[in-house]
């Protein structure tokens, strides 16, 4: 398999009910990976070098669904479905992040 281009990996963790971390479950995580599924294939990303993968927790739960665009590391939070062409848009085709998007910057503190 070669090298991707560009890695997002989604996360679609979910806790139970009242759990004090919450999870990205809780914030439709499943229709944004349907989204960035249906985009993948619509725009044959899969076969331009790209790859999708679903995951656990990323870490900020409260603020999720959280998906994360490797090389770069780039995290995006509140992402919602129709986020996911912006992020493919703009990301993976131009190399530029979605600021808005973006996470805070005490995420990864």
């Amino acid at each position: 398999m070669p090298k991707p281009k560009k890695h997002v990996l989604v996360c679609v963790q979910g806790r139970p009910a009242g759990h004090p971390r919450g999870s990205c479950q809780e914030k439709g995580c499943g229709q944004t990976w349907q989204a960035f599924q249906d985009e993948f294939t619509a725009r044959n990303l899969w076969n331009a070098g790209f790859q999708l993968t679903n995951t656990g927790c990323l870490g900020p739960c409260h603020l999720g669904t959280s998906v994360i665009v490797y090389p770069e590391g780039t995290m995006y939070v509140g992402v919602k479905p129709e986020d996911v062409g912006a992020i493919i848009d703009e990301d993976l085709m131009f190399d530029q992040p979605v600021e808005r998007l973006k996470a805070p910057a005490d995420v990864w503190a």
